[in-house]
């Protein structure tokens, strides 16, 4: 029924949070999102301003995102240029430290060498 998969699009959960404002019942875009909780919970407060004012709250926070964040953070099940560039920088992060550790064992650097860079490298992430 609620389908995790298919990444969400940031407009529409943009205009489903307002809406949620604008009419009595809230919590629209807690179920096109996704969080059908939540969106069972915006139901039963609709009677509060609670949802509403949260759903106006939402939807200033969606609107201050680019797409990328957005992504990052609400369509978690499908892999963004995000989780993609963190993968590949701790892999290069992984390979330099490899490299050091191998210019260590090679005698080209010292133990203390070896440690300062190392922690220069894992200071950087």
């Amino acid at each position: 029924m609620f389908d995790n998969t298919t990444p969400k699009n940031r407009q529409v959960a943009i205009v489903l949070a307002f809406a949620s404002v604008a009419v009595p019942v809230a919590g629209f875009h807690k179920f096109y999102l996704g969080q059908p909780g939540w969106g069972l919970v915006y139901l039963l407060l609709s009677w509060t301003p609670i949802p509403h004012v949260a759903s106006a709250i939402e939807a200033v926070w969606y609107l201050t995102q680019d797409n990328t964040q957005f992504q990052d953070n609400l369509n978690a099940i499908a892999p963004t240029m995000g989780a993609l560039r963190q993968v590949n920088s701790v892999a290069t992060l992984a390979e330099s430290i490899r490299e050091l550790d191998k210019l260590r064992a090679d005698g080209l650097i010292s133990e203390y060498e070896f440690e300062q860079k190392r922690r220069q490298y894992l200071d950087r992430v």
